[in-house]
């Protein structure tokens, strides 16, 4: 079976910190030169980045373990150890980041296209013996180790973001909508289960707005108990602005399809349930399905029930019509309730008592200052940039 890379387990961790180092200044004609010794360069940060021209999690298949560089050490002369580099973590959009060893919620970047998020911050460098320096030790034996870096175990999920999902029951046509709508080209074959992974496709609307559309492998009955291929996939259209439910209208059972597509769906998360759907009847050039067409729309009155044709081309625009309003007016009501949560924050700090953003951007304040590093506490200095000495010229 092909294997759709929607999940990882990665390893992360940030650089250590460089040691201080124990140095003294001597040079001829210069008594008494004192210590000398630099401090440790800082370690690289443990970064994920966002990035639109990823898909799936497959770059992290075959390597799973990602460590920032640590911080030189500190020599003699003042000479200050060299920042380690950071490790940098390429997602795709939609990616949530979960301890592996508790399954806590670390991060979840919802339907974020781009942003860098600071995960793991590096260890100090140590402080060198210039910083022990006093009246009463003039001559200091005393540096800092560097401090060690983080390490922890991730579960990194990917949920497809897409603007609608297709849901129905294998053979339903699902892929062969996608097919004519996009220029996906999904597998299709007249037995079940021939979609085994997802689909996306971009319906071209006009300039200036395309519609992601999702196909997930048919869903049968107990899929929201771990049946079928169906439930493992049904994360990736948590994140749509809406639903399509298709019905196959050759299948004897038609009347249920959507009663049992609810019922699992509400089986694997409530919240799935609610999202606004079209329902769209396939396969009325199949004899008899005109006839099952008008039983469909008689059982279910209050709902707004589209027939087609996929092999005929029947009805295809009305459905096209029916996936711009839905996803337009999903579209007006998020901009609705960010405008009046616009109002409401008017006066709000920019920054809360963490240093983090009101808005939960990824630069904070912390990010904007440099920490403060007491010395009576045995903490970790922070560099500090001494200028040296301008030599004299030799006559």
């Amino acid at each position: 079976m092909v294997k759709f890379a929607d999940e990882a387990l990665i390893v992360v961790s940030s650089g250590k910190g460089g040691n201080g180092c124990i140095a003294f200044r001597r040079e001829k004609y210069i008594p008494l030169g004192g210590p000398a010794g630099g401090d440790g360069g800082r370690g690289g940060d443990l970064v994920f980045e966002i990035r639109r021209n990823l898909r799936t999690l497959a770059h992290l298949r075959y390597k799973q373990s990602f460590k920032a560089r640590s911080g030189g050490d500190g020599e003699g002369s003042k000479r200050f150890g060299k920042d380690g580099e950071d490790c940098v973590v390429a997602l795709p959009p939609g990616c949530l980041i979960r301890d592996a060893d508790t399954g806590e919620l670390v991060r979840d970047f919802g339907l974020e296209t781009e942003g860098r998020l600071v995960f793991l911050k590096g260890g100090n460098g140590g402080w060198g013996n210039c910083h022990f320096k006093s009246s009463t030790n003039q001559a200091p034996r005393t540096a800092l180790p560097g401090q060690p870096g983080e390490t922890r175990r991730l579960r990194v999920e990917l949920n497809i973001i897409a603007d609608i999902g297709f849901v129905g029951f294998p053979n339903a046509g699902k892929s062969s909508l996608l097919d004519y709508f996009t220029n996906a080209r999904p597998k299709i074959a007249p037995y079940p289960f021939t979609t085994k992974i997802p689909n996306l496709g971009v319906l071209r609307v006009d300039e200036e707005q395309d519609i992601i559309l999702a196909d997930i492998p048919g869903i049968i009955e107990g899929a929201s108990e771990g049946h079928g291929l169906g439930i493992r996939f049904l994360k990736h259209i948590s994140r749509s602005a809406g639903l399509a439910f298709i019905i196959d209208l050759s299948d004897d059972a038609f009347l249920d399809s959507y009663e049992k597509l609810q019922v699992e769906l509400d089986g694997f998360s409530p919240e799935l349930a609610r999202k606004g759907r079209i329902v769209i009847a396939n396969k009325l050039d199949v004899p008899g399905a005109r006839e099952r067409f008008d039983e469909l729309r008689a059982k279910y009155p209050e709902l707004d029930i589209l027939g087609i044709s996929v092999h005929n081309r029947w009805g295809l625009d009305e459905v096209r019509d029916a996936f711009i309003a839905m996803v337009n007016g999903d579209a007006a009501a998020r901009d609705a309730a960010s405008a009046a949560g616009d109002a409401e924050s008017v006066s709000a700090p920019l920054l809360d008592a963490t240093g983090s953003g009101a808005d939960g951007s990824f630069m904070t304040a912390a990010d904007l200052t440099d920490p403060v590093y007491p010395e009576d506490d045995g903490g970790f200095g922070a560099t500090v940039s001494l200028s040296r000495k301008r030599k004299g010229r030799k006559k």
